[in-house]
């Protein structure tokens, strides 16, 4: 298991407690900022390792820093802390996202992103969580992730706490059935600590979702199974704060996050070559170039 970065850890808690105490123009600002460095790791992980999902990373990473910084109660010096709250990636293939931002957050050494994909290294490319703290449970079976979210929802119940349960998915990972077995499942158990973002980039490996299984009115599918929902820019990070912050209703909450798969690099987004492939030299060299501006 890797350790803690306890100077990151520091940091990262005073930084939480700045934004969450903010106005809403500086925690945006904030937000953002952090945000773009968490770009240039992946960009950097990804060229180091020479593989890696970079498309879907970097559509993912305004959820995940909203996520970390604006809404769970989590501690990264406690990555066991019984009383923190649950969050799952459920699309693990895009691991380098998850380990930029815990590596942002303290839970690991940051140069530990040098060894992503290496043989032998924890960050391997599906989250590990015997390996990686801040990883709940192992991710990338595809349609897998919900289903855990719900048990983990149902345990919060069963004990009778308050931590909650996030879970972020791939929209093209909603074709599997699993998930909706899952959402059928919590809304029945009023799973109101329960909140599903959908990152809404519409491309999959190979084609749009909508060429190779369309997901139609997505939020509509949603409330037929008896979730709040609660669509959004998922690159505005106000708006995803307001949708995970806000008042529940007694069921589930589904965040449909509408996303540009490739964000925040022109030459990337909206493209599907961009699902599993790796820049050359120049295009990381433009790329981080961008992400500085």
């Amino acid at each position: 298991m890797l350790a803690c970065d306890p100077a990151r850890a520091a940091a990262y808690r005073q930084t939480v407690e700045r934004i969450r105490a903010a106005g809403p123009d500086t925690a945006a600002a904030e937000l953002g900022r952090l945000a773009t460095q968490v770009r240039r790791s992946i960009i950097r992980t990804i060229d180091r390792a020479g593989m890696g999902h970079i498309g879907g990373d970097l559509s993912v990473t305004d959820i995940l820093v909203s996520c970390f910084y604006g809404a769970l109660s989590v501690d990264p010096e406690r990555p066991g802390w019984t009383g923190r709250d649950r969050f799952v990636l459920s699309k693990g293939h895009c691991a380098a996202a998850l380990y930029a931002t815990l590596a942002q957050c303290g839970f690991f050494a940051a140069a530990e992103l040098e060894t992503f994909m290496a043989p032998l290294s924890a960050l391997n490319g599906h989250p590990n969580r015997l390996k990686v703290p801040g990883v709940e449970t192992n991710t990338g079976a595809l349609g897998h992730g919900l289903p855990v979210a719900v048990g983990c929802a149902l345990a919060a119940r069963l004990d009778g706490v308050s931590w909650r349960t996030v879970v972020v998915l791939g929209d093209g990972e909603l074709q599997e059935g699993s998930n909706w077995e899952a959402a059928m499942a919590a809304a029945h158990h009023g799973l109101s600590s329960l909140t599903a973002i959908v990152d809404r980039n519409r491309l999959q490996q190979g084609a749009r979702t909508e060429e190779t299984n369309a997901l139609g009115a997505l939020g509509d599918k949603w409330r037929s199974f008896g979730w709040e929902v609660r669509e959004v820019d998922g690159h505005d990070h106000l708006a995803l704060l307001r949708a995970m912050n806000g008042p529940r209703t007694g069921r589930p909450v589904a965040v449909i996050a509408n996303t540009i798969k490739g964000k925040g690099v022109s030459f990337m987004e909206d493209r599907v070559e961009w699902h599993h492939k790796v820049p050359t030299p120049e295009q990381v060299a433009a790329a981080l170039a961008e992400l500085a501006r």
